[in-house]
């Protein structure tokens, strides 16, 4: 196969929209991620958590849906946002650092022991950066394709899993996150980006 061919796997677009022989995109990968916590638990180093992370979900945002009625039909604007929940499953080491950090942000947010709660969420609330990465690694520095910022983040829930005879299977911890805001770094490349506000066809701020 020729190689010029290769610029031909792609959908074919109009000529007025792009190069007929523009080839594919490369795709981000999901395995190449990390996921740094600042601020989480007690316990140093938190490189630990980063270190132990199996799995992790993108942020998801939800717009409620305000509805309204007219003469003979109905029109829907956009209301407020919502930030779903994240989800991080972590490998349980057998020196304890994630049980422990994760144990710690739990006693942060409410002492269980001693039925004490936290007086304010700055007491508790920790940074969670996802960053998406192009795979480089020891003397190829990895650079950072994308990087989600989540603010204001504190334990839903910590599900320390199951233990099985019959399995081959690492113990893990799957926490839930709920977070304030997300914003995509660097700025200007999605969510976050300075986008003027308009009325009408005349920008506002």
């Amino acid at each position: 196969m020729a190689v010029s061919s290769l610029t031909r796997m792609t959908v074919p677009l109009a000529s007025d929209q792009s190069s007929p022989t523009q080839g594919l995109l490369m795709p981000k990968l999901k395995y190449r991620y990390r996921v740094v916590f600042e601020n989480m638990g007690v316990s140093t180093p938190r490189t630990e958590l980063t270190k132990q992370v199996m799995t992790f979900t993108r942020p998801t945002i939800n717009f409620e849906e305000i509805e309204v009625p007219i003469y003979n039909s109905r029109i829907y604007l956009a209301g407020r946002q919502t930030w779903d929940a994240v989800t991080a499953t972590f490998r349980d080491d057998a020196g304890g650092n994630v049980s422990r950090l994760v144990g710690e942000q739990i006693q942060k947010q409410m002492d269980t022991l001693e039925q004490a709660s936290a007086s304010s969420g700055i007491d508790y609330k920790f940074v969670t950066r996802v960053e998406v990465l192009d795979g480089g690694n020891g003397t190829s520095t990895p650079n950072v394709l994308e990087t989600w910022e989540l603010y204001g983040c504190f334990l839903v829930s910590a599900n320390y899993g199951d233990l099985d005879y019959a399995s081959n299977d690492p113990v893990t911890i799957e926490c839930s996150l709920r977070y304030d805001n997300a914003v995509q770094t660097p700025l200007g490349t999605g969510v976050g980006a300075t986008v003027g506000r308009t009325l009408g066809d005349v920008v506002t701020g």
